[in-house]
């Protein structure tokens, strides 16, 4: 697809959409056509609108891009993604292209991983493409269902417990300013485990880039999913990311998203839908952001059926002048009796110009429930400050450390101990790049 010249990020999708190849089967056209009738009817959201209202796109969508330009992948160093310690598969997509797996996947029977547009004939793709995320009422995720060719498809197969962590690394990269839309499904087999860990970062000297990224989850019957989202990206990148996920009866979908000093912007859409008995769900989210950068977590907790759990924790520390917003909905429908649901989101401001945004929300429609939600706003405890310096801590020592108690309650709950440790290393690290 080649880069059309225009006046706006808008006019360019026009112009692409009328001038693209059909691609794929007949009911990808028709779902793409539908998908992008509705993203012209709405057009890109608006501070009107009350689900982006602290969330101001038109700087993003008041350019011109390139459009899935060609990447240079012949000095791509995937380095500034790297764990310590981490022993895992590795996915790499560059500017949102899938680029190569590493062969240690061959050794994973049950385990199925290709570009995106090459899965058309896979049952589960025909199964459950667009068919979970476009039920939202997210336009972006319209507008990437009619124009998204790159992202990764991702099947565990029937009984398979992935022996070891599956490392999907984003890379953005390029001297051209660029927007990108990568679709990902994956499709977790009955009693099937997997541990996923995606990470984002920018390779220097990097122009600026925005991506439109929607991901499709579906946990069927018995499946466990872990599922890390790390943002480690620099300033150059900006993020528009929803995440839909099904989950079937007696199955466990575990998030935990990371947010670190980096990214200019990032709006987080997770949407968890419990369609089914004895089903667990946990969401936990560590935010720290300097600068003025701006963080947005949007969350749905869907509780369609009875005897369900969910817990959610969303921890944000914001430094400087950065805004970060939480924005968590719990919904227990009629029929969801019995459930048990927990929201919480505790806020830190450090710095005189941070600010944050809080909306937990919690709506019950049925009578036999165990339900909570609860935020609080604070800074530091000054009384704490002064009794570590008294025993012979350095200041900035004493606010690392603080810093790390706050989010123990959050990051202590991670399943991987290697990635806990990393992000806790972040913490420290960002802690010290905004002084």
């Amino acid at each position: 697809m080649s880069t059309i010249v225009a006046d706006s990020l808008y006019q360019q999708l026009v112009s692409v959409f009328q001038e693209s190849d059909t691609q794929g089967p007949s009911y990808l056209t028709t779902l793409r056509r539908e998908a992008f009738e509705r993203f012209q009817q709405e057009g890109f959201p608006t501070v009107k609108n009350e689900e982006w209202k602290y969330t101001n796109i038109h700087s993003l969508i008041n350019s011109t891009y390139a459009l899935d330009a060609p990447v240079d992948v012949d000095a791509l160093d995937t380095r500034k993604a790297d764990i310590q310690g981490l022993d895992a598969h590795r996915i790499v997509l560059v500017n949102g292209q899938y680029i190569l797996a590493l062969p240690s996947f061959e050794d994973e029977i049950g385990l199925v991983i290709k570009p995106i547009n090459e899965a058309y004939t896979e049952a589960n793709f025909e199964k459950h493409y667009a068919q979970h995320a476009d039920k939202s009422d997210n336009v972006m995720v319209q507008l990437n269902t009619a124009l998204s060719t790159t992202g990764v498809y991702l099947s565990v197969a029937k009984n398979k417990v992935i022996s070891k962590p599956i490392h999907i690394v984003h890379v953005a990269t390029g001297a051209d300013a660029f927007f990108a839309q990568t679709r990902n499904l994956v499709v977790v087999e009955p009693h099937a485990e997997v541990e996923i860990i995606e990470s984002f970062v920018t390779m220097d000297g990097a122009a600026k880039n925005v991506h439109n990224k929607v991901t499709e989850i579906v946990v069927e019957e018995g499946a466990k999913v872990q599922h890390y989202y790390l943002q480690v990206a620099d300033k150059a990148s900006h993020y528009m990311m929803h995440t839909e996920v099904y989950q079937a009866q007696n199955s466990l979908y575990n998030n935990y998203n990371c947010n670190l000093p980096g990214a200019s912007f990032v709006r987080n859409n997770i949407h968890v839908r419990l369609d089914a008995e004895q089903v667990e769900s946990h969401l936990y989210g560590i935010n720290l952001t300097a600068g003025q950068q701006f963080v947005d977590n949007h969350t749905v907790v869907d509780h369609m059926k009875p005897h369900c759990e969910s817990y959610e924790w969303y921890k944000n520390i914001p430094q400087d002048e950065s805004i970060a917003v939480f924005n968590g909905k719990i919904f227990v429908r009629e029929d969801a009796q019995k459930t048990n649901a927990f929201q919480q989101n505790n806020n830190m401001l450090i710095g005189d110009k941070s600010t944050v945004y809080s909306k937990p929300q919690l709506e019950i429609f049925a009578d036999d429930v165990k339900c909570s939600h609860g935020c609080t706003m604070g800074q530091f405890d000054d009384d704490a400050l002064f009794y570590l310096r008294a025993r012979g801590i350095g200041e900035e020592s004493a606010r690392v450390l603080l810093v790390h108690a706050f989010a123990f309650d959050v990051t202590s709950r991670f399943s991987n101990e290697i990635v806990r440790q990393y992000i806790e290393h972040l913490i420290e690290e960002g802690l010290e790049k905004a002084k």
